[in-house]
């Protein structure tokens, strides 16, 4: 499932992205643009903007929460879809390009000295770079999950 998320949605593009989510950020105006683009990959549109016009070939979910937690319980149910723990944090947050494993000898001086010292496994982003580890966030991840799930 692929998701082109409008620019008032952007912490609920990053959650989506944490859950494993192919989702596209949506920055401009031209509603005209977000419709083409929407079609051209077939993602289901996500958005505040009630101006949309309603288009038969492509789905669009409004979010009407305004709390972040609630907008990701909205999706959810919206779509029945349930979020799946081996999909999480497969896709880069910055850049939703998928994440790659990355040898721990390669990243030294990449992060921390202690993250390096206490980690061993480490993913990164072909496009930008950035590296990510199995940190505190992504248990405070999981506990919001069951929280809202």
């Amino acid at each position: 499932m692929k998701f082109i998320v409008t620019k008032e949605l952007g912490r609920l593009l990053k959650w989506l992205r944490i859950l494993g989510y192919d989702a596209e950020y949506f920055k401009q105006d031209n509603l005209s643009s977000l419709l083409i683009a929407a079609l051209k990959d077939e993602r289901i549109i996500l958005t505040r903007n009630h101006r949309l016009p309603k288009a038969t070939a492509i789905k669009i979910l409004f979010i009407h929460s305004q709390k972040i937690k609630d907008q990701v319980v909205e999706v959810l149910k919206a779509l029945d879809i349930r979020p799946k723990p081996q999909e999480m944090f497969t896709r880069c947050i910055l850049c939703n390009k998928p994440l790659e494993s990355v040898a721990k000898a390669k990243i030294k001086d990449k992060v921390p000295e202690y993250v390096f010292k206490t980690q061993e496994d480490f993913i990164g982003c072909p496009q930008c770079r950035r590296i990510y580890w199995q940190g505190t966030h992504w248990g405070n991840v999981a506990k919001t999950l069951e929280e809202i799930t």
